[in-house]
């Protein structure tokens, strides 16, 4: 049967204005924001109006820049609210950071992109930056090695976007070199991001057994001035122990 689906424009231009807001979090002009998503500037003003009133989009006090609104928040907060794997893996990231102390992450694989969805900070001043919500390459992380592997090369590489993207000197970007990388996770059960997403970081990861395939994963991130002798072993253990149990949570889901 042929999809006879139309998108309704004024719906898309919506969308199109509130993931702009959500992946670029900055106070944007009119014209900014309709040069960005060529959308003429005057049908542009009557929707941010709209979404003004409503509240997902926020206006300064010239009411001549926005960002997102609280509306977004509460709509975001719903979304974590009701998933039910971010509740089960709330007590494993708080038991990973009471052990190691470094920033934890619970991460989605979507499309190309791994989705934070949790974090718990480190208890060091020096840590990484990161945010609930903040979207990066899956081939650039551990969190995204640890579920590209959980399928077959092929299938992985129709999941990314060609060419990689590089953050780094360290970023994997060969497919060849990203096929050996996830031979390795497949073979050891975790994957590592030796500054492959920011330098000075180095990340282990590893999938969470709720689904199979495995839709999230979590990780710990650790700063090189800190990766001493047996700080490797000490995360991947960690990892492994807390997360391996969680296969038999499965039916709970």
């Amino acid at each position: 049967m042929q999809d006879d689906f139309q998108p309704v424009k004024s719906a898309g231009r919506t969308l199109d204005v509130l993931e702009v807001l959500a992946d670029q979090p900055r106070a944007w002009t009119l014209v900014d924001l309709a040069r960005a998503l060529d959308i003429p500037k005057s049908s542009l003003h009557g929707l941010m109006r709209t979404m003004t009133a409503r509240g997902w989009v926020r206006a300064d006090e010239t009411g001549t820049r926005f960002r997102l609104g609280m509306r977004a928040l509460q709509v975001g907060a719903a979304y974590l609210d009701g998933d039910d794997s971010v509740a089960v893996m709330s007590g494993v990231l708080d038991e990973l950071s009471r052990r190691l102390g470094e920033t934890v992450h619970l991460g989605r694989i979507e499309g190309d992109q791994i989705v934070y969805l949790a974090k718990r900070d480190s208890t060091h001043r020096l840590r990484l930056y990161s945010a609930v919500g903040r979207r990066l390459p899956a081939h650039a992380t551990a969190l995204g090695k640890a579920l590209l592997a959980q399928h077959p090369d092929a299938d992985a590489d129709a999941m990314l976007s060609w060419p990689l993207q590089r953050l780094t000197a360290g970023t994997i970007t060969d497919r060849d070199a990203l096929h050996r990388a996830l031979a390795t996770v497949r073979e050891t059960g975790y994957a590592v991001d030796r500054e492959e997403n920011a330098d000075g970081i180095m990340c282990f990861a590893m999938a969470v057994p709720l689904t199979v395939p495995a839709t999230d994963a979590v990780s710990v991130s650790v700063p090189t001035t800190r990766m001493t002798a047996g700080v490797d072993e000490g995360v991947v253990a960690a990892l492994t122990d807390l997360l391996q149990p969680l296969g038999q949570a499965r039916s709970m889901l």
